[in-house]
C-alpha cells in the first residue's frame, strides 16, 4: 500500500499551484461533462473533461441557495440539484446534450433538508434523505423530467437518514441511518412508487460507525457502504431475490496509524465502470483510499492511500474509468488518472472552484 507520508511529497512535487478556472467554449464533438456543485457560492459548475484529465469551464450556473447533493437522470438528459437553505426544494435542469450545459426547467419544493437525492432505474421517481430531520421521502418525476409535488410518501427513519437509492434491478429501496447504525431495507413498487419495509426491515452497523453513502457491485452479489464516524468501508453480501443485506467485512479508509482528536468523517465511496476497483474519501485525514475488488467474493484488498484536497466530501469516476476527479470543500478539485491494472491514482490538474465544493456527478455526452 502506498505510503501516506510519501505520497505526501510526491503530490506537492508532480502538481503545481491550483489553476483558476475561466470560460470556454465546449469542444465540438462527443465530450465527457462533469458537475461541481459549490455549496457556498451557491452555483454549479459545469466541466469538460479532457483526453488529458485537465477540465475546461463551460458554464456556471447560479442556483440561489446552498446547493449540495445532486442526482442524474438514467439517460442523462437532466440533472437535480438539492438546495438545503429554506425553503428546502429541488432544482430540476435539462441538460443539452451537445454543451452539457444547464437549462432551469422548474424549482419544487422537498418535505425536508435533503443530504442526499438519487433517482430511481426509470427515472419516473426521486428519493430524498434528511440528515436532520431523520426521515426519506418519494416524489413523483414528471414526462418532461421535472420533479413534482408535494411528494407521495415521506417516512421516518431512524436517525440521521443519509443515502435513499434503489437496487439495481429496481425491486428494493435502501437508506442509511447514520446515527442508528442501520441501513432500512424497503420493497419499492416501480409502477405507483410505493415503498414498504422489508423483512427483516434493516441491517445494522457496527455501534458507532455510522453508515453514510453504499453503491452496488457489478455483479449485483455486495454492497459497499462507507462508515462516516468510524472510519471503515463495509462489505455487504446483497440477496438481489429478497432484497436484504448480510454484513461480511469491514476495512479501514484511514492512513496506516493514523490518530486524530477531531471527529472522523469518511464520506464518499465509487466503483470504478470495471468493478474491478473502489475508492473512498475521509475528511478528517484528508485522504482518498483505493481497494482491488475480489471479482469471486467481493473482498477489498486495500492498495492505496493518499492525501487529497482538504475535507474530501465527493469524487467521481468518468464513464470510461480513465480519470477521478476529487473536490474538496475547503480546497479546489484535482483530476487523477487511473492505472486500469493497478488502481493507482496520478494527480494530474488542480483547479480552484467556487467556495465549497462538495458533489461532482460525471457523463459522456452522445
Amino acid at each position: 500500500m502506498t505510503d501516506h507520508k510519501t505520497s505526501a511529497v510526491s503530490r506537492i512535487a508532480t502538481l503545481a499551484a491550483a489553476s483558476a478556472l475561466t470560460l470556454a467554449a465546449a469542444q465540438a464533438g462527443a465530450a465527457t461533462i462533469a458537475y461541481v456543485s459549490n455549496a457556498d457560492s451557491q452555483d454549479i459548475y459545469v466541466l469538460q473533461l479532457n483526453a488529458d484529465g485537465s477540465v475546461n469551464l463551460v458554464d456556471k450556473v447560479d442556483t440561489g441557495s446552498t446547493v449540495m447533493p445532486l442526482a442524474l437522470s438514467p439517460d442523462h438528459k437532466f440533472l437535480y440539484a438539492s438546495l438545503r437553505g429554506q425553503p428546502y426544494s429541488v432544482v430540476s435542469y435539462a441538460i443539452d446534450q451537445s454543451s452539457g450545459k444547464l437549462k432551469e426547467l422548474s424549482k419544487a419544493p422537498l418535505a425536508d433538508n435533503m443530504a442526499n437525492i438519487a433517482t430511481d432505474k426509470s427515472g419516473r421517481f426521486l428519493f430524498g434523505a434528511s440528515y436532520t430531520g431523520h426521515r426519506i421521502s418519494v416524489n413523483a418525476i414528471g414526462a418532461d423530467g421535472t420533479v413534482q409535488a408535494p411528494a407521495l410518501a415521506v417516512i421516518p427513519t431512524g436517525k440521521n437518514a443519509h443515502s435513499a437509492q434503489v437496487s439495481p434491478d429496481n425491486r428494493f429501496l435502501f437508506a442509511s441511518n447514520l446515527g442508528s447504525d442501520v441501513i432500512l431495507q424497503f420493497r419499492f413498487d416501480a409502477a405507483g412508487g410505493k415503498v414498504e419495509p422489508n423483512e427483516p426491515p434493516s441491517v445494522a452497523t457496527r455501534a458507532g460507525a455510522g453508515p453514510r453513502h453504499f453503491v452496488f457491485s457489478n455483479d449485483r452479489r455486495f454492497v459497499y457502504s462507507t462508515n462516516e464516524l468510524d472510519g471503515t468501508v463495509n462489505t455487504y453480501a446483497y440477496d438481489a431475490g429478497a432484497g436484504t443485506l448480510k454484513l461480511q467485512a469491514t476495512d479501514s479508509a484511514l492512513p496506516d496509524g493514523f490518530k486524530s482528536s477531531e471527529q472522523l468523517a469518511t464520506a464518499d465511496l465509487h466503483l470504478t465502470p470495471d468493478g474491478r476497483f473502489l475508492y473512498a474519501s475521509e475528511r478528517t485525514s484528508n485522504t482518498l483510499s483505493g481497494y482491488r475488488v475480489d471479482a469471486a467474493g467481493g473482498k477489498l484488498t486495500r492498495v492505496l492511500n493518499i492525501p487529497t484536497e482538504t475535507q474530501p466530501r465527493g469524487f467521481n469516476i468518468d464513464p470510461q474509468g480513465r480519470f477521478l476527479l476529487a473536490v474538496g470543500q475547503k480546497a479546489g478539485l484535482t483530476s487523477y488518472a487511473i492505472d486500469r491494472d493497478s488502481g493507482a491514482l496520478k494527480p494530474l490538474f488542480r483547479y480552484t472552484l467556487g467556495r465549497n465544493p462538495n458533489w461532482v456527478e460525471i457523463i459522456d455526452l452522445p
